[in-house]
């Protein structure tokens, strides 16, 4: 490695570990992250042929792993390595909104589990939070996985899956992926067939949230689902600026 390739690396090692990134370019910041892959040579042209590419850093990091590999200098080692960060920080912030059992007696406490739990998530996800009786979670269940589009979610793998975690209620999540927050048809079927499936269970059905990203729609605070707006209401918990701040996110 030439001196002046050194000496750059050092330079933004430094100012890393000395400022954080708010001050660092795009273009930069994935410099940064390729020395991890290259340790030695000129990433500042792969960085910028990646941007030039998929147009920020945001859309290299949601980029597939397979196209990432195409671009020239790139690889499929640093191609793994850059479609690993958005899935790693998604477990992160996971795990720091877990790890203390959170209780999702409102609204407001359920969007703010879910919006870093669907965060970066090019396909539609599925889950059911198992909920024991003070609403805590006492598991997330990722049980769907599908297209931009569509996921497929089986009623029998629910209800087995709420039994096994010994939910006393659950709250359904999936996210909007192409960014309209409104549920579609097959949306407001399904959730009925699973109220109904749980039901015979003794399985509440607390909620159904639909995230597209920083924006939820709920269920239940559009008027479907009345077990838990009864809940908060019977608990004390609702305020007034929060019903009206839920209501814009549902679409009311």
């Amino acid at each position: 490695m030439s001196n002046l390739h050194q000496g750059h690396r050092e330079r933004l090692r430094n100012r890393f570990l000395s400022e954080g990134l708010d001050s660092f370019e795009d273009h930069q910041v994935l410099e940064l992250i390729l020395f991890q892959v290259f340790q030695r040579g000129d990433t500042n042209s792969i960085a910028h042929r990646l941007l030039r590419r998929f147009g920020s850093l945001s859309g290299v990091l949601d980029a597939d792993p397979t196209d990432l590999a195409t671009v020239e200098g790139v690889g499929k080692q640093a191609a793994t390595f850059l479609a690993l960060l958005p899935a790693v920080t998604r477990r992160y912030f996971h795990n720091r909104i877990t790890r203390n059992q959170p209780q999702l007696n409102n609204p407001e406490l359920v969007a703010e589990y879910l919006i870093p739990l669907m965060a970066g998530r090019l396909e539609e996800v599925f889950y059911v939070l198992c909920l024991d009786t003070q609403c805590r979670v006492l598991y997330p269940a990722l049980l769907g996985e599908g297209t931009v589009k569509e996921t497929h979610v089986h009623p029998r793998h629910v209800v087995e899956t709420a039994i096994r975690h010994r939910a006393a209620s659950v709250i359904f999540a999936h996210n909007h992926p192409g960014g309209t927050i409104h549920p579609s048809r097959q949306d407001e079927q399904l959730t009925h067939h699973l109220v109904q499936t749980l039901g015979g269970v003794d399985i509440t059905v607390l909620d159904h949230v639909i995230v597209a990203g920083k924006d939820v729609y709920s269920f239940a605070k559009a008027g479907t689902l009345p077990h838990y707006t009864g809940f908060i209401e019977t608990q004390g918990h609702t305020k007034a600026s929060d019903s009206a701040k839920i209501a814009r996110h549902s679409g009311k």
